[in-house]
């Protein structure tokens, strides 16, 4: 029977299994981020649990860069098609139509109209000291109870 091997002072063993980390994670999940991926789908494609991507995120400089990097890309895609959606924009297209039993194809171009809302939200955020939701007005007590107004008339 062989003895265990010890290992010096100075080299103390983590406690726990190794890491399942590789620095490749860094690209791959700036790709998932990319394509609008939760950090719980990211985590499911990384086959570890959200929380011990978490852990990556605070304790790998690189791997937070790269979510970081990866979630800007996503939103700056959103950020442009809701532009797009809030100013309306056109695109060509095609409708395949029959005649005498051949087909023909007719290019024209689709119009997709403004959206109110999408402006709404674009200038909520964009210009929020002109176009940010003002709370109610609310006169009384805030715990709902009728407003007591006591009126005195003075003799002149």
């Amino acid at each position: 029977m062989s003895k265990p091997t010890k290992t010096p002072k100075n080299e103390a063993k983590k406690p726990g299994r190794p890491s399942k980390y590789a620095p490749e994670y860094c690209e791959r999940v700036a790709n998932l981020c990319a394509q609008g991926l939760t950090d719980f789908e990211i985590a499911q494609d990384l086959d570890v649990h959200v929380a011990t991507l978490y852990r990556w995120q605070a304790e790998i400089p690189e791997f937070r860069e790269a979510l970081k990097a990866g979630k800007d890309l996503a939103d700056e895609r959103v950020e442009r098609s809701l532009y797009h959606r809030a100013v309306g924009y056109s695109y060509p297209a095609v409708k395949i139509l029959q005649n005498n039993g051949a087909p023909v194809i007719v290019p024209y171009t689709e119009h997709v109209p403004p959206d109110v809302g999408a402006g709404t939200l674009w200038l909520t955020n964009r210009r929020r000291e002109h176009w940010k939701q003002k709370p109610a007005l609310q006169i009384g007590p805030e715990d709902g109870q009728p407003l007591n107004i006591k009126v005195t008339f003075v003799d002149a």
